[in-house]
């Protein structure tokens, strides 16, 4: 079928706008769009190109490697190109990679090279006689920029190579990326000069290349993994990408620890599996895998195409940003009467979830990101992270648009709404009278680091409130399967199922209990650190404010709010109905510190446990009278490291942090005794 004018004049501009992005990226390190936004627009160039060939042009992005060299640097022209490499984002797409590689090969079985895809910047390394001579990066993947000075500043690559029988000369293809850790450093110290911060790893990577004064780039925190070469010997080449590798590691070229063989396109899945469920405890940052062939004779045979090797393709990881459009901005009313904005979005993955909501958290953010109904927006998404809007983009903003303000008065209940912190936190005054702050306070009470009672969701507790079986959270514990049972959609065995968790709910620890009453702005530490300061419920209640603040990060607003709360009558009548109902927790003992190996320790947990989950090694740690903390620093004591450990293991390593495995863990929580490091 011929093309029609219409997709004439989209590949036009989608050619275009691809040139242009690629510009910002490559050259200018200054992406305007996400790496999700530049795969839509590739993607749909390619899907136009493959239903009319004859809109295929020769300077074609899709024929094209990178951009052209800056002209600030010297030209290298790659002896051998430098490739780039064709995209899968689905199972469906790596099993139609295999299946042409089974076809192609006359084989029922092919062994993949496969290694994380680093999202850093492509160099090319030379080295004559054992020495790193030049370095340069991909640019067009034809001609690219002559960085040698400033990659001779960075330490993990070798300018001497150790061992013996590498060959007179050759090339080592690789990725010089930013840690996280280095990137969050360089960052602050850019800020304090008064400078504009980088975008992201890649960003500051590549412009750390690109500095004409290589004492600059000597500054910054970079680091490099070897993935591949390129002009090298046929004598010298052994027979598969694995054992080239191994060889390169050898002479003290860093190869990435977690590369991996696997066999056939269920290797390649699960190990994209595996790969992303480390993705948030590696050190840096990476956006997908990367399959290869490993055998090399095979690779012959396959071949290439215009830009890209048959032999490889990069699956990429579902992106964790996006961009969508805000339908409506709602109001909701939390257990504290505080007035949060939501933003109601158009539907969209994002990370492998689809997301239809996402917090504003106030007033002042949404004035601060400038975001309206009807406008486009960049949200976010990383690991189990609440859906987080970036910021707009004005320039495809409607003309009708107007700004949004919150309410005067409560959504819930019509009562008028009080501005507090210089208009950052609006509340609604009518306190528990509010039916939303009533609902909110239950579910909280009932949430799982609370009470944690299996199964009473919000429909629940509203059910239970229009019913009038509830008014306040001690009326939980009155009710029956009975009961429970004539209410509409409630059978006997989801009765009987909610009765026994708000039953297992009477045994719990003092920390939780506090927490579970929803005293202003005492969380879940905070509850846990009157819990140890105080041992006794009877105590805290009468604590004046001069007690309260003498205690680490109690300061005078919160101590104000915890003598406030138990000053009104209502809220003793409430807690001792709970403990006449039978809400207990164990009592304190007076331990002594022998009992506590971990005494005023700092103990921080990383990796995967086998034995424990994180909350019941924080439990243990707390129970040792050690301090549970999530980030590794100079104050950090011991890390407590699992299974695939990530930067904060490296972190603990560079300040001569003790490590605990989980067997010395195991071992203190039975002698008492630290071991001997």
């Amino acid at each position: 079928m011929t093309a029609s004018a219409a997709d004439r004049l989209r590949a036009e501009a989608l050619r275009a706008e691809i040139a242009y992005h690629n510009l910002l990226y490559h050259q200018l390190d200054a992406p305007k769009i996400q790496d999700s936004e530049f795969d839509q627009l590739m993607r749909e160039l390619v899907s136009l190109e493959s239903q009319h060939p004859e809109l295929i042009t020769e300077d074609s992005p899709t024929r094209q490697v990178g951009a052209p060299p800056s002209k600030a640097f010297s030209e290298v022209p790659h002896p051998v190109p430098m490739l780039s490499l064709e995209n899968a984002f689905s199972q469906d797409d790596i099993e139609a990679f295999c299946r042409k590689i089974y076809q192609k090969l006359q084989k029922e079985h092919v062994v993949f090279a496969a290694e994380p895809k680093l999202d850093g910047l492509a160099v090319s390394l030379s080295y004559l006689n054992g020495q790193l001579v030049q370095g340069a990066t991909r640019g067009d993947g034809e001609v690219g920029e002559d960085i040698t000075a400033n990659l001779m500043t960075v330490e993990d690559i070798p300018k001497s190579l150790k061992g013996h029988n590498w060959p007179d000369r050759f090339e080592v293809r690789g990725e010089v990326f930013m840690p996280r850790i280095g990137f969050e450093r360089l960052n602050e110290e850019v800020l304090e000069r008064g400078g504009k911060a980088f975008a992201n790893p890649r960003n500051a990577a590549a412009g750390s290349l690109r500095q004409i004064d290589p004492r600059v780039t000597a500054s910054r925190p970079l680091g490099f993994f070897c993935y591949g070469w390129g002009l090298f010997p046929d004598s010298g080449l052994l027979a598969t990408h694995t054992e080239m590798l191994e060889c390169f590691r050898a002479w003290g070229i860093p190869i990435n620890p977690i590369s991996a063989r696997v066999e056939d396109n269920r290797g390649c899945l699960d190990y994209f599996e595996k790969t992303q469920a480390l993705r948030n405890n590696l050190a840096y940052d990476i956006d997908g895998v990367v399959y290869k062939i490993d055998n090399l004779s095979d690779r012959e045979i396959m071949g290439f195409v215009a830009r890209a090797p048959r032999w490889a393709i990069a699956h990429k990881f579902p992106a964790e940003e996006a961009m969508t459009e805000i339908l409506a901005i709602d109001v909701q009313v939390g257990r504290t009467g505080t007035l949060t904005p939501v933003a109601r979005l158009k539907a969209v993955q994002v990370a492998g979830v689809t997301v239809t909501n996402a917090t504003l958290h106030n007033q002042e953010e949404i004035i601060k990101k400038d975001l309206r109904v009807g406008d486009l927006v960049v949200i976010r998404r990383a690991g189990d992270v609440i859906p987080e809007v970036l910021r707009s983009i004005p320039q495809k903003r409607r003309a009708n648009s107007e700004a949004f303000k919150m309410p005067i008065t409560c959504p819930a209940c019509g009562s008028k709404t009080e501005v507090e912190q210089g208009g950052i936190i609006i509340r609604c005054s009518a306190g528990l009278a509010c039916p939303a702050q009533h609902r909110e306070s239950i579910r909280h009470f009932a949430s799982r680091k609370a009470m944690n009672i299996d199964g009473l969701g919000e429909k629940i507790i509203d059910q239970l409130l229009d019913a009038g079986l509830i008014e306040t959270v001690a009326d939980l514990y009155l009710l029956n399967e009975t009961t429970l049972s004539q209410l509409p959609r409630f059978g006997e065995k989801s009765a009987q199922n909610l009765v026994a968790a708000i039953d297992r709910s009477r045994k719990t620890t003092l920390s939780k209990f506090l927490y579970a009453l929803g005293i202003r702005e005492v969380g879940e530490v905070t509850a846990r650190t009157l819990a140890e300061a105080f041992g006794d419920l009877e105590r805290l209640k009468t604590a004046s404010e001069e007690e309260l603040v003498q205690i680490p990060d109690i300061g005078t607003t919160v101590a104000a709010h915890i003598i406030n709360f138990f000053s009104q009558p209502q809220n003793i009548e409430v807690i001792e109905r709970l403990i006449q109902l039978g809400i207990h927790w164990p009592q304190k003992n007076s331990r002594k510190a022998s009992h506590e190996p971990l005494l005023g320790k700092t103990v921080v947990v990383t990796g995967t446990l086998e034995f424990f989950s994180r909350e019941e090694a924080h439990e243990l740690i707390r129970s040792l009278g050690g301090r549970p903390s999530g980030s590794v620093s100079k104050k950090t004591d011991f890390l407590l490291s699992g299974k695939n450990a990530g930067s904060k293991a490296e972190d603990a390593k560079r300040l001569g942090i003790p490590i605990l495995d989980e067997s010395e863990f195991q071992e203190i929580t039975l002698s008492g005794h630290l071991p001997s490091h």
